[in-house]
């Protein structure tokens, strides 16, 4: 097929090799039905405008609306095209001449159309992972509400620590999928403004109204300057810099997930969807999908490096560079939505051994609420009462005593060899200072394992999932609203001639 762009201006085809490396056709699949919707406000807007006559701008139309039908396949199959914007004008001017279908691309550039066209995908996609990250956050908050009293040991180094819930424990990354969704939620908001009108970077001589396919995109305003409108990608740079810090996050509960699963911990019974065996030993259960979900972090990581790299010391504006960064934007996009799902799935599925992780704190992870309490009834200064009772925990652990063992006699003689002197605190105070029921309902300062104030944290925590259900959904109905405008418009314009 005729090259509608190399014609003028040069007389040799491109060698095979060279169209084949130079063109984003195959991947431009993805902002196939973006493209379409560009090409109809773009048209609807000259028309409007005057700048093409109406009876040109409804067959034009008529032309997109049936290349949208027919789907991507049916234009895409010409490899030497260079992308899909070329596709879809060059069948436009088949299905209409060009006489009519060569006014589509007045005062527009591929330069500000593709900027345009990532958008539009990307908002989607973010709206996507957001909608995906919150149902997760749903499924956590559930497990918590209903595990406010189970005792677990939570770890520093991965060692015992303090004994906490396991609601407090996963409110934790609820907490930190949270700050993930007000960044996606953030930089959405820098995501949906329009380049379109731009041109090739210095704007147009035709009296484009900006605004005006700005609304019918569903924009929330423009990227004013139009320089920066078509070589600025830190739109979507920032979109990969806050799948990677999600796809951290992800690693990490998905670490938790596989290290609990072991037969040493024991915590949590993965269901069988998301587990799979050995091929040759018959009585393996492994977590593979979370396995999956921690090595695909790297990808997402590979992705933020590999579009930094990209557009580092790119000379402003345009340069086809560009072309290479997107599809980064695109595999972050599926692995983080993926591996959410993979994730709330097993979550939602699995089964925890409560009385293991209960089992597991009654340990000497309860030592500093024993320092704790040396320091409110003996009045000592904390450092005096740690060096106590660690010498206190190395004596029991090297006798082979367990906490339940630890009474004001055996205190009092460790206090004598450290110290100086007894300290004469009752039994009762000392069992109930190494008791992990009293320790947790002991922690009661904010954001603690309280359970009355994990049931607070709860509670102000399906209030914020409410709040940002709704601040999905706005957006989602806007874009929606505003493509159900457009599509009535065209329609309009269409049966007007």
């Amino acid at each position: 097929m005729e090259d509608i762009l190399r014609r003028g201006r040069f007389k040799k085809a491109r060698p095979r090799e060279v169209a084949e490396f130079t063109s984003s056709i195959k991947a431009d699949r993805r902002i196939f039905r973006a493209d379409i919707m560009v090409d109809y406000a773009h048209v609807v807007m000259l028309a409007e405008k005057g700048i093409i006559p109406l009876d040109n701008a409804s067959r034009i139309l008529s032309a997109l609306k049936d290349i949208e039908g027919r789907g991507y396949e049916s234009i895409a199959e010409d490899m030497s095209m260079e992308d899909i914007h070329v596709a879809i004008e060059t069948a436009v001017i088949k299905a209409t001449g060009e006489e009519v279908g060569g006014r589509m691309h007045t005062g527009r550039s591929r330069n500000d159309e593709v900027a345009t066209c990532i958008r539009i995908v990307l908002r989607e996609d973010i709206l996507r992972v957001a909608s995906s990250l919150v149902d997760l956050m749903r499924i956590i908050l559930s497990i918590a509400d209903a595990n406010i009293y189970s005792l677990s040991p939570g770890y520093t180094h991965t060692q015992h620590a303090q004994p906490v819930t396991l609601a407090h424990h996963l409110l934790a990354y609820f907490d930190a999928f949270y700050r993930d969704l007000e960044r996606l939620l953030s930089t959405y908001k820098r995501v949906n403004m329009s380049p379109l009108g731009a041109a090739a970077l210095a704007g147009s001589g035709f009296p484009l109204d900006r605004w005006r396919t700005a609304e019918l995109l569903g924009f929330d305003g423009l990227v004013e300057n139009s320089m920066d409108a078509v070589a600025s990608r830190d739109f979507a740079i920032e979109t990969i810099a806050d799948l990677a810090i999600l796809a951290c996050n992800l690693s990490r509960l998905a670490e938790e997930i596989i290290l609990w699963s072991t037969s040493e911990f024991g915590y949590i019974d993965l269901d069988e969807a998301y587990a799979s065996t050995s091929s040759i030993m018959p009585q393996k259960k492994n977590p593979d999908s979370i396995e999956l979900v921690r090595s695909k972090t790297g990808r997402v990581y590979g992705n933020l490096i590999a579009a930094l790299t990209i557009v580092k010391a790119l000379p402003y504006s345009y340069n086809r560079d560009f072309q290479d960064l997107t599809p980064h934007i695109w595999d972050s996009i599926d692995i983080v939505d993926s591996s959410i799902h993979i994730i709330s799935g097993a979550l939602a599925t699995a089964r925890f051994n409560l009385d293991r992780l209960r089992r597991s704190v009654y340990d000497f992870s309860t030592a500093t609420e024993l320092a704790d309490t040396l320091v409110r009834i003996a009045n000592l200064p904390f450092r005096t009462a740690h060096t106590i009772t660690a010498a206190l925990v190395a004596e029991a652990i090297s006798k082979g005593l367990d906490p339940s063992s630890i009474d004001s006699r055996i205190l009092d003689e460790v206090s004598m060899r450290v110290y100086g002197k007894p300290l004469s605190i009752p039994d009762e105070i000392v069992r109930s200072a190494l008791d992990p029921v009293r320790v947790v309902e002991a922690r009661c300062t904010i954001g603690s394992p309280s359970p009355m104030e994990v049931k607070r944290m709860i509670s102000d925590r399906y209030t914020k999932i409410s709040e940002a259900y709704r601040i999905i959904e706005k957006f989602k109905s806007r874009l929606e609203e505003a493509e159900h405008r457009l599509r009535e418009i065209v329609d309009s314009m269409i049966s007007s001639v």
